[in-house]
């Protein structure tokens, strides 16, 4: 990970070999006359002296530590290297990325719901991210007294809070339970913002919290399926005649026969549409002039005929 030497070494360095650590000290016993100091892209390196931060370097690059490093601490300004004498200090190497973390919820988180009295369980996974922003604070909290910090430990903090700050925000915000994941930006910007607060507290700010996806229990999850399926049966009829409309605009000879195939069935569909149509308006003209109750030349009963039985009059 990092290049150690012996007191005698000329190159303070930190060789990143790991993308999940966060800061790596290098404490050798003592900065000698000549030694440099190298800084890569991505990295931050803070000079510590007697446990106090004395100056951060942020440009990459290779420095004499006595002419480009000396000159810029604050306490050991103007430090003299002697033969065999050297400075006891510590550097501490900051990688300064954004990372990107996954998260899941730990248990299942049951939301508020009506005729559950234990409520509705449900899990969620995404992920966020952070950096670390405050060096002082880190440094004082976490830095300080540790060798290096690696992404596990933040997320360890976060997962602790992530169940809880869930379930406060899908319910401050009053979202459906169903449609979580259409409501994910706003309830994950809340929980960002919380999460934020909270990582402050180590010198880490927490950039962003993405739910990606909320489980429900199978049975809820077959019934949603079941009341999907009926609906697209509901309109079934509608998606079979755009799905004959999409065939019969195909160029090629085998779409040309799902067009013909289509073309029978829809003018099928037509002719029992017109022949309904007939029927209606006979039944309709039949109930408009229904057949008199006697015969209109002989008085003759008609008991609904259409002729009369007397003396054959027509009636309807």
């Amino acid at each position: 990970m990092g290049l150690f030497g012996n007191q005698f070494s000329d190159v303070i360095e930190w060789n990143e070999s790991q993308d999940d650590v966060i800061f790596w000290k290098w404490d050798n016993d003592e900065i000698k006359k000549g030694s440099r100091l190298i800084i890569r892209q991505g990295q931050d390196a803070i000079f510590m002296y007697n446990g106090r931060v004395e100056g951060v370097f942020k440009d990459p690059g290779s420095f004499d530590i006595a002419s480009d490093i000396v000159q810029f601490l604050t306490t050991l300004k103007g430090f003299k290297f002697g033969i065999n004498s050297g400075i006891r200090a510590e550097v501490l190497f900051i990688n300064t990325k954004e990372f990107t973390v996954r998260w899941g919820t730990k248990n299942a988180i049951n939301l508020p719901a009506p005729g559950l009295p234990g409520g509705m369980p449900i899990r969620a996974f995404g992920t966020f991210n952070f950096k670390v922003s405050d060096y002082d604070c880190f440094i004082e909290k976490i830095a300080g007294i540790k060798k290096q910090y690696v992404v596990d430990d933040v997320k360890e903090r976060v997962m602790s809070l992530s169940d809880q700050l869930l379930m406060k925000w899908i319910v401050k915000e009053g979202k459906d339970m169903f449609n979580i994941q259409a409501n994910a930006y706003d309830i994950g910007k809340g929980i960002a913002e919380d999460l934020d607060m909270e990582l402050m507290k180590i010198g880490i700010t927490v950039t962003g919290f993405v739910i990606q996806s909320v489980s429900y229990p199978e049975q809820i999850a077959r019934m949603q399926e079941k009341v999907a399926s009926q609906s697209m049966a509901a309109n079934m009829s509608h998606y079979t005649q755009m799905a004959m409309a999409d065939s019969m605009t195909q160029n090629t000879a085998g779409s040309n026969m799902a067009a013909d195939m289509a073309g029978m069935q829809m003018g099928m569909m037509m002719g029992q549409q017109m022949a309904n149509q007939m029927a209606n308006t006979m039944n309709s003209n039949s109930s408009a002039n229904p057949a008199p109750k006697f015969c209109p030349n002989c008085g003759t009963p008609t008991n609904g005929a259409k002729f009369c039985s007397n003396c054959g009059q027509k009636l309807i």
